[in-house]
């Protein structure tokens, strides 16, 4: 049953994450963004967003693999090398 839910979780996490990554791609955002920034424009564009601190753990957790920089600074930053 757990294996399950990590499947899911992992899936929803990863669909987070492209809807961020295509609408700061759509809106032309440049240069690194805090994640109340990240939020500011998915809202802007229609999408839902749960919290600021939602958006950095999808970033964070891609962080990881290489696809977003954190920029460990007041307040942590995010930058998409692809966009």
């Amino acid at each position: 049953m757990m294996i399950g839910c990590v499947s899911v979780c992992m899936r929803i996490r990863e669909r987070e994450f492209e809807r961020i990554r295509s609408v700061l791609s759509a809106a032309d955002a440049e240069g690194p963004l805090t994640a109340r920034e990240i939020c500011s424009l998915l809202e802007e564009h229609g999408e839902e967003v749960d919290s600021a601190h939602r958006v950095a753990t999808v970033l964070g957790r891609h962080a990881q693999s290489g696809e977003v920089e954190v920029i460990r600074d007041q307040p942590y930053r995010y930058e998409f090398d692809d966009l």
